[in-house]
C-alpha cells in the first residue's frame, strides 16, 4: 500500500502572491483542504489558504511567496500523506490502491492489469492487455467485485464488451 495519495495536478500559478490552481482528483474540493499539507515535487508544503470555484482548488502554500516560485510547480502532481487521509467511504477506493489489480470477467477470463484511472465525470480505466491498452468508463452495471486487498477487479463480461474501447 502506497503511503502517498495522488490528489491533484498543479495547473498554473494564480495571481502574484504564490497561490496555485490545482485540478483535484478527490471526491470533492473540500477534501483537499482536510489534508493540511501536500507534497509537490518531493517537497512538503503546509496549506496556508484554500478556496475553490468548484472546478479547481486554489492553494496558498508555506514557502511559495510569489508567482515565480509558484510557476516552478506548474504541471507537477500533488500528493498527500495517506495517514492524513480520511478512510474512503464504503464501496469507494483510493485510485492508487486499484492500480496494479488484475481485471477479470465474471466468466474468469483475465483482461489485463489496471494501469491508470483518469478522473472525470465518469472515470476512465486503462488496462494493459499484452501490448494493447483497453479503455473503458466506470459505468453502472459493469463492476461486480472490486477487491484491492485481493488484487482483483471483476467486471460483467457482456457489459464490458459494450463499453470497452479496444
Amino acid at each position: 500500500m502506497q503511503e502517498k495519495l495522488l490528489i491533484g495536478t498543479v495547473l498554473k500559478p494564480q495571481g502574484i502572491r504564490g497561490e496555485i490552481k490545482v485540478k483535484y482528483y478527490t471526491d470533492g474540493p473540500a477534501d483537499v483542504k482536510k489534508f493540511g499539507r501536500v507534497f509537490i515535487g518531493g517537497a512538503e508544503y503546509k496549506i496556508l489558504s484554500f478556496r475553490t470555484d468548484g472546478e479547481a482548488v486554489y492553494l496558498g502554500l508555506h514557502g511559495i511567496a510569489d508567482r515565480n516560485e509558484a510557476e516552478t510547480l506548474r504541471g507537477k502532481e500533488v500528493y498527500a500523506d495517506r495517514a492524513d487521509a480520511p478512510p474512503p467511504a464504503a464501496g469507494t477506493y483510493y485510485i492508487v490502491d486499484l492500480i496494479g489489480c488484475k481485471v477479470l470477467t465474471d466468466a474468469g477470463r483475465e483482461i489485463g492489469t489496471l494501469v491508470r484511472i483518469t478522473p472525470a465525470a465518469t472515470d476512465v480505466y486503462a488496462v494493459k492487455a499484452g501490448e494493447k491498452e483497453i479503455l473503458f468508463p466506470a459505468v453502472k452495471g459493469l463492476f461486480l467485485e472490486i477487491a484491492p486487498d485481493r488484487g482483483r477487479i471483476v467486471v460483467d463480461e457482456r457489459r464490458f464488451a459494450e463499453v470497452a474501447v479496444l
